[in-house]
């Protein structure tokens, strides 16, 4: 085809003289009706003009065509013989992506020196270009390896009629495109890259967790023995991976060690977590420490910024764990026991002093617990609401839903001047009370996406944090005071100890006084789960204030339907790797049927060689699951892999768009997995 448009533009080019002697002949015949002299001399010079003109293109024709193809096709040649040369893979390809020529560094890079094999299909070579080149439009790259060797790998199409890609061995296709592929070998940048990556410094913070309790209970004497102990652990893991660490204090480590082994700790799960806490000579409490590591950044404050931040989540989530912050991105390791209870009450005072200085220059205070509230977010609302009117500030507690869980505490509130008709308000009258002089407290949660309105978080501008649940990557950011205890039973407790540290002493009313109490007695299961000497402490501290244990009790009692869904979810049970039970509820005409869940979780829990129970239920296309252990099974790690979190014993998740049949094989594969790896 450019052959036949190159012999026409060359025919012009010739004729091109012949039009312009015929231009001249017309100026002749007009010259006649001028001067008859002068026209004859013109006619006889033109009339010689054009015997040579075409003379000289039938013979010129013939000659200069000949020549230019002869050129055009020579230059064809050359042009193909640099294409098979050249030193990037290159071929092309058809629409369904069979190889139809390749050039020679492609055939020795690809077809191992067979040109047979270049006929082939490419995805036989690099499966990955098979749905690539379905859906190619235009142009695209993408990364490729073959026989160890990576590739950058270039995709154009082509469009055209027809084309014949070689005459020798006459393959003609007829297509409407082609695609042509550049193969960039890429291997040794790769391997710069990778050097240089793994040359990059990552900053580790090392703190024991519990060095004051484990001291406290080891003999004086062994003091020095079990610090020269754990410092030599230490070192030791130090040294493993070429690491330059220093002792800060007596309890915190700094250390720096290059990226490339960080895989080494990740697939070692961070062994020197085990290792501490095997350390016995004569302390009877283990050691136990908590990591937190800073990477993938090209600054160094950077990087040890991050590290601070992991380690704030390891010690927030109970210790006895590493935490790797790689970037944006969070990974936990370890984790699975419960944690050392803190016996000092040094915290509860710093923090409930801190609180009521903020306090000071605060006139309002709004309170909000987590969505579908139970008695611990009530109850510890109501403390802090307690806490406030002490300090003779305004308080407003949201409440959206009024479910069964919490009905009997509020029943104790309705209808009592002493609180007010603004005593429990909605998201919507929260938001329109918001002002440079409102405070915002939120308890017994720490995700803002859990919380009763999220909104309010962005628009106070002062906003503090009591919660007894491990945290997560989702946290309440800008917090101006959080104070979160993992090592708490519940954030009654928390509350009830903060309001034994004001000066101005707070005089907890009964009714008060029974929703804390009922909120310490849900979360611990009557006392039989997650509780310590704080536990009995806060306890005693709300029995003291007028808290009733059979009113309690009997507020909590279930009617005969949500007893019968009771029995209904021990049925259903099933048993699981001989050491889990899994069960599902339905109780359609229960407006909290999480409660029944709950209660389910915590019966099966009764029978002999069960270390875990889940129960799951659906409420509107949210399955919840509630998660439940003995022993040294942490569910908590189970369930903040679908996405929930809670405590080592008593945990829980919500799945949108699912089922209870869903959310159960999820539970069993997730099971497996963790079984198989070692972490249950």
């Amino acid at each position: 085809m450019n052959e036949e448009i190159l012999r026409k533009k060359i025919e012009k080019y010739l004729i091109m003289p012949l039009m312009l002697s015929l231009m001249a002949v017309g100026l002749c015949i007009g010259l006649y009706f001028v001067d008859k002299k002068s026209a004859v001399v013109a006619s006889v010079v033109i009339a010689f003009m054009l015997i040579f003109e075409l003379i000289l293109y039938t013979t010129m024709k013939n000659s200069i065509m000949p020549s230019l193809m002869g050129f055009a096709l020579e230059q064809g040649q050359i042009q193909k013989q640099l294409l098979s040369e050249l030193a990037v893979p290159y071929a092309i390809l058809d629409s369904d992506g069979k190889i139809l020529w390749g050039n020679n560094e492609f055939i020795d890079k690809i077809g191992d020196g067979s040109k047979k094999r270049t006929r082939k299909n490419i995805s036989l070579f690099f499966p990955e270009l098979g749905s690539e080149i379905q859906s190619l439009e235009n142009e695209s790259t993408m990364d490729l390896e073959y026989n160890e060797v990576y590739y950058s790998a270039l995709l154009k199409k082509i469009s055209f009629d027809e084309v014949i890609q070689d005459k020798e061995d006459e393959i003609s296709i007829k297509r409407d495109s082609i695609i042509a592929l550049y193969l960039f070998d890429v291997t040794e940048l790769n391997r710069y890259k990778q050097e240089n990556e793994d040359q990059k410094l990552v900053v580790g913070l090392i703190y024991i967790d519990n060095y004051e309790e484990v001291m406290d209970y080891t003999e004086e004497a062994r003091h020095t023995l079990v610090e020269a102990l754990v410092d030599r652990r230490i070192n030791m893991y130090f040294s493993s991976i070429d690491a330059v660490g220093k002792k800060l204090e007596k309890d915190k480590y700094l250390f720096v060690f290059q990226h490339k082994y960080l895989p080494q700790l990740k697939e070692t799960k961070f062994a020197i977590l085990s290792e501490v806490k095997s350390i016995n000579v004569g302390n009877e409490i283990p050691i136990t420490l908590s990591i937190g590591l800073g990477s993938k950044t090209d600054s160094f404050g950077q990087a040890y910024e991050y590290a601070r931040i992991a380690i704030g989540l390891a010690l927030g989530r109970g210790g006895d764990q590493a935490v790797v912050k790689y970037g944006e991105n969070i990974s936990y390791y370890g984790g699975k026991s419960e944690g050392t209870e803190k016996n000092t009450r040094v915290r509860a005072r710093v923090k409930a002093q801190a609180f009521k200085e903020l306090l000071n220059s605060k006139d309002n205070v709004i309170i909000m617990g987590h969505k579908r509230p139970d008695a611990d977010s009530f109850g510890s609302a109501v403390g802090i609401y307690r806490l406030v009117k002490t300090l003779n500030k305004n308080a407003h507690i949201v409440l959206n839903d009024e479910t069964s869980a919490i009905k009997p505490l509020i029943a104790g509130f309705k209808g009592n001047s002493i609180y007010g008709d603004d005593f429990i308000i909605n998201s919507e009258k929260a938001i329109s009370m918001i002002d440079d002089n409102t405070l915002v407290a939120v308890v017994d949660v720490n995700k803002p996406s859990m919380t009763e309105c999220e909104e309010l978080l962005a628009l106070a501008k002062s906003v503090v944090v009591f919660d007894h649940h491990r945290q997560t990557n989702e946290v309440i950011e800008n917090a101006t005071l959080s104070y979160v205890e993992p090592y708490a039973s519940s954030a009654c407790e928390m509350v009830a100890e903060m309001l034994q540290y004001i000066d101005e002493k707070a005089k907890l009313r009964p009714v008060e006084a029974d929703a804390m109490y009922a909120g310490v007695l849900i979360d611990t299961d009557n006392f039989l789960t997650k509780t310590g000497a704080r536990t009995f402490e806060a306890a005693s501290f709300l029995r003291r204030n007028g808290a009733d244990v059979v009113r309690v009790r009997k507020m909590f009692r279930s009617d005969m339907y949500s007893f019968k869904q009771l029995a209904e979810g021990v049925m259903n049970s099933e048993i699981y790797l001989d050491s889990f039970v899994i069960s599902e509820v339905n109780p359609k005409e229960s407006d909290a049927p999480t409660v029944i869940a709950a209660k389910v979780a915590n019966e099966l829990l009764d029978i002999d060689g069960i270390r875990a129970s889940f129960v799951v239920t659906t409420i509107n296309d949210v399955t919840y699951i509630s998660a439940r252990s003995v022993d040294d099974i942490n569910v908590q790690v189970i369930m903040e892999k679908l996405g929930g979190g809670g405590h080592a014993n008593i945990a829980g998740a919500q799945l949108e768009k699912s089922t209870n049949n869903e959310a159960i094989a999820k539970i069993k594969e997730l099971l497996d997995e963790m079984y198989k790896d070692g972490d249950i």
